[in-house]
């Protein structure tokens, strides 16, 4: 397996999925790339598999695709030109494909959603098929495998050379190499970023992962309204803003745990929007960790820009545990691998921050995901919507009990976090696929749509 980075766990991107939206829209784009670098396609037919067909509509995958064709990437698209974009496709028929080349594009006969069926791969799949003008034709298959990564025909992984020098792949590894150093998780970090880049780049990219996600909590805060999709979900974070501010300087221990839930409900609601989030490390787990970070930077006496950064990176160290022993991909394993990774991973990160030992870390991330085993995902409407943005309120809460029970102790406990790993993971793979992002059981088809 690559080694990974702190920039494969963060994407600023857009909304809804990042599994849904995000992935498809680079698989698209790599492939549009692909193909015109072989010669002058006349036609591109795009085809989704298990549960990007069953929730695509509602996660916007097929509009993702369109755009992605079209060469954009979720981090440069503008989210409020992507309208324009598809409305245009739809309404010529046509569509500039990696920016260059004017084709035909009938999203209709060309963007198929394979209803039931699956490839044996990955619960999430993609097949482009591309038509030359000389009767050739090229196709590729991806996947989207969690928080936007992709794998398939030619994706090459940007670290498959880089080496590690504290590399570890468990968490008793990473403890171990801790305590032989004498260093902090987020210490063992920076020194495995500094293989991938000089660390004035590293501390520049965390610092722009931690605007682009205060940013989205300010913008959630500033919109009223209705969000796309047909649930008509209102929004609440604008309301629930303008209350607690009449409030006044005030604050008790019930306001901080509501100023929390609103932190967390203007990142997903504005994720629900299609607008700009970061994904962490998915879309649908967006608002855990911004709104953790915000509680941080706020609430905690002496809290500083360095304090967030080591937030960041150990809960970095701790989501690259679960991508690479078990899942972030809800179509895998359900929510537990969405929110209940963020709220792992936000606990350990704000326990570092607030100066918990290594062995208190381990413990605030075990704590935050022993309590999430078994989510579900059963998104109503096959959107992000119902219960997502709730639960992230959730999440975030329960990532900053966990850290406080973690600091409270001495950090002996009973289940270890690469205990609570695989049970995830072996909960995951026995969860029924009509609760794994499918929308084919529990809130999604008990709850009537309105």
């Amino acid at each position: 397996m690559p080694a990974l980075s702190v920039t494969d766990l963060f994407t600023i991107g857009i909304g809804p999925s990042s599994s849904h939206t995000v992935g498809p829209m680079r698989a698209a784009r790599h492939f549009a790339e692909r193909v015109t670098a072989d010669g002058a396609p006349e036609r591109i037919v795009c085809r989704l598999y298990g549960s990007l067909a069953l929730t695509g509509k509602g996660h916007a995958t097929d509009r993702a695709v369109m755009v992605g064709l079209s060469g954009w990437l979720p981090d440069t698209v503008d989210p409020e030109a992507i309208d324009g974009i598809v409305s245009t496709i739809e309404a010529t028929h046509r569509l500039k494909l990696s920016g260059q080349r004017d084709i035909a594009f009938s999203p209709a006969a060309d963007l198929l959603f394979m209803m039931g069926e699956f490839l044996p791969e990955h619960s999430n799949g993609l097949r482009f098929e591309a038509f030359f003008g000389d009767g050739r034709m090229d196709t590729a298959t991806y996947f989207s495998i969690g928080g936007g990564a992709i794998t398939g025909d030619g994706v090459t992984a940007k670290s498959d050379n880089v080496a590690l020098p504290l590399a570890y792949a468990s968490s008793a590894g990473l403890l171990a190499i801790c305590d032989r150093h004498h260093l902090s998780i987020a210490d063992v970090m920076w020194r495995n970023e500094d293989a991938f880049r000089p660390a004035p780049e590293t501390r520049a990219f965390l610092d722009a992962v931690r605007l682009a996600m205060l940013s989205s909590i300010d913008r959630g805060m500033e919109k009223d309204g209705i969000l796309p999709g047909g649930l008509n979900v209102r929004r609440r974070a604008h309301d629930m803003a303008v209350k607690l501010q009449k409030r006044g300087p005030r604050i008790d221990p019930s306001q901080i745990f509501e100023w929390v839930s609103l932190y967390a409900l203007s990142v997903n609601e504005e994720n629900a929007a299609g607008g700009r989030v970061v994904t962490a490390p998915t879309n649908g787990a967006a608002g855990v960790l911004p709104a953790v970070i915000k509680y941080y930077e706020t609430f905690v006496p002496g809290a500083t820009i360095d304090g967030t950064r080591t937030l960041l990176m150990t809960a970095t160290a701790i989501g690259f545990l679960y991508k690479t022993n078990a899942s972030i991909s809800a179509a895998e394993m359900g929510c537990q691998g969405e929110v209940g990774v963020a709220c792992s991973m936000a606990a350990a990160g704000l326990c570092a921050a607030l100066g918990g030992t290594t062995a208190q870390i381990e413990n605030a991330a075990e704590i935050g995901m022993e309590h999430n085993l078994g989510l579900t995902c059963d998104p109503i409407g096959g959107l992000v919507q119902v219960p997502c943005i709730e639960r992230n309120t959730m999440g975030a809460i329960k990532a900053i009990n966990a850290t406080y029970l973690a600091l409270n102790g001495d950090g002996h406990h009973i289940v270890s976090l690469d205990a609570v790993i695989e049970t995830m993971r072996q909960t995951g793979e026995d969860m029924r696929v009509k609760y794994k992002e499918t929308s084919l059981g529990g809130l999604a088809v008990n709850v009537v749509e309105c």
